[in-house]
C-alpha cells in the first residue's frame, strides 16, 4: 500500500534540478505489516529497481541508516526505483526480531511488493544489503531468479555464514573498508577469492564498518556496479 508522498529536497546538480521524493509504503511479511520508503526517479517509464536492506535491528539498524539513505538517493538519481524498509520490530514495522530467519521472510515480502509496482522493470531487479542486511538479503535472494544482481556492503563474514555464495553465479559486488571492526580485510579477501565469477571485490582505504564520513563514497561505488549490471 502506498500511503503518500514526502518531498525531501530540491537542488541543482550538473545544471539539472533534482527533486528528491519518497513514498511512504507498507506491505505484508507473512501476517506482519512492515513499513518502507520508496525512492522513485522523476518522469514516466519502466525502471530498474533495487531492494535495500539495513543493518542489525538490535544495534540501532534501521532504514534511516545514513549508508542506506545515501544509497537509495544515489539509485534514484541514476534512474532506479529503490525500496528501503524496516525489518520486523523496527520503527513502525510489526513483530519482533526474528533471529535472521524472520528477516529473510521480510526480504521476500519486500521483493513481492516491489515486483508488484507497475513502474518496475521486472527484468532488472537487484538487491543491496549492508552488514546484517547483506547476510539476510543475499541469503533470501541468491537463488531467486527474479533478482539479477547482488551487492554486499560490509558483509560480516566473520560473524555469519556466507558460504551459500560459493554456489552463486549472479553478478555480485562485495565491498568493505580496510579498517572494518568485524571482518579483517585479509579474511574478507580470502573469502571473496573462493566465490565464482562474475564478481567485483573492493576494499576501500580508511573505511571502517560504519563508513563514517564515507557514506557517499560507498554509495557511488554500489550505484556504479548496479548501473553497469542492471541498466538495459
Amino acid at each position: 500500500m502506498i500511503n503518500g508522498v514526502r518531498i525531501l529536497a530540491t537542488r541543482v546538480k550538473g545544471g539539472l534540478t533534482i527533486v528528491e521524493a519518497t513514498l511512504k509504503v507498507s506491505f505484508k511479511s507473512g501476517s506482519l505489516t512492515l513499513e518502507g520508503l520508496l525512492h522513485t526517479p522523476q518522469g514516466e517509464g519502466s525502471w530498474p529497481a533495487v531492494l535495500v536492506c539495513h543493518p542489525h535491528p538490535l544495534y540501532g539498524g534501521s532504514m534511516y541508516n545514513l549508508v542506506v539513505y545515501e544509497l537509495c538517493k544515489g539509485l534514484s538519481e541514476a534512474g532506479f526505483i529503490a525500496l528501503r524498509f524496516n525489518f520486523r520490530g523496527v520503527g513502525w514495522s510489526e513483530g519482533s526480531y526474528g533471529e535472521g530467519v524472520g528477516e529473510r521472510e521480510d526480504v521476500e515480502g519486500a521483493l513481492k511488493f516491489l515486483l508488484g509496482l507497475k513502474a518496475v522493470n521486472e527484468r532488472s531487479i537487484g538487491l543491496a544489503g549492508y552488514s546484517f542486511g547483506a547476510y539476510v538479503g543475499l541469503a533470501a535472494t541468491y537463488k531467486d531468479q527474479r533478482v539479477k544482481a547482488l551487492a554486499a556492503i560490509s558483509p560480516p563474514v566473520s560473524l555469519y555464514d556466507f558460504s551459500f555464495l560459493k554456489d552463486c553465479i549472479k553478478p555480485k559486488l562485495l565491498i568493505c573498508g580496510d579498517k572494518d571492526q568485524f571482518t579483517p580485510k585479509e579474511r574478507f579477501v580470502a573469502f571473496c577469492s573462493k566465490l565464482p565469477s562474475p564478481k567485483l571485490v573492493e576494499v576501500v582505504p580508511y573505511a571502517d564498518h560504519f563508513w563514517l564520513g564515507l557514506e557517499k563514497v560507498v554509495s557511488r561505488k554500489v550505484v556504479g556496479f548496479l548501473v553497469n549490471t542492471l541498466r538495459v
